[in-house]
């Protein structure tokens, strides 16, 4: 491999041009981890509530994206919307594929997220929830006020890691035309017929992303030990 060829493949135009892969992976992975959130939430919430019929929908969802996998949930997301349009609305639609790969990601990351929500809300102390009902909050309002700013230093840590594993989840949506890192270095590699250095160069990408996070997820877990 010369110098000369990672030159001619590595010009600055190349590098923007993958330095933006870059950036559509770490957005795709923020609202990934964002809505994922929200999900697990809710869907833990409905885990550890009294009400069977929010159970079974928590545990069918859990079941669901747990067990099968996100490149085929990907997929189907992203067929499904236009034959189901076209049958049911009689029009085509063209789904974004940036748009249904966040989605589909975070609904697969929500899953979860379930059970890192439930784990770290069981942890709380049993008598927090004994002296919110004493003083007649509701479930509700126990969550919100006493057992969530509880439950949340301790989900940090875990937070920061799954999201590092959304990073390199984006990759998946190359397959449905999302130009994210991957995809940027797939192009490279057709246009120039050479695979390793443009996959080299995403690894490395990947690389600082991932260990900037990790390092980042170290520091938080420091202080919030110091805190305690």
């Amino acid at each position: 491999m010369s110098l000369a060829l990672i030159e001619k493949i590595l010009t600055p135009e190349n590098l923007e041009f993958m330095i933006k892969g870059a950036g559509y992976s770490l957005a795709i992975a923020i609202c990934a981890l964002f809505g994922g959130s929200v999900l697990g939430l809710l869907a833990a919430a409905a885990k550890m509530s009294h009400f069977k019929i929010l159970r079974a929908i928590s545990n069918i969802y859990c079941e669901i994206f747990r067990g099968t996998p996100m490149l085929l949930q990907i997929m189907l997301l992203y067929l499904a919307g236009p034959v189901l349009t076209k049958t049911f609305l009689d029009f085509v639609y063209t789904p974004n594929p940036y748009i249904i790969g966040a989605v589909a990601i975070a609904i697969n990351s929500g899953a979860y997220e379930t059970e890192l929500f439930r784990s770290v809300i069981q942890a709380v102390d049993k008598g927090q929830w004994e002296a919110s009902h004493t003083i007649g909050l509701t479930y509700f309002q126990t969550m919100r006020h006493v057992i969530l700013p509880q439950a949340f230093r301790r989900v940090i840590p875990p937070f920061i890691n799954e999201f590092i594993v959304l990073i390199k989840d984006s990759s998946l949506l190359s397959t449905i035309g999302a130009i994210e890192l991957l995809r940027s270095a797939q192009i490279m590699t057709s246009n120039y017929y050479n695979f390793f250095v443009p996959y080299t160069a995403a690894a490395v990408m990947y690389l600082v992303m991932t260990v900037t996070i990790s390092n980042v997820a170290r520091g938080v877990e420091r202080r919030l030990a110091e805190s305690d």
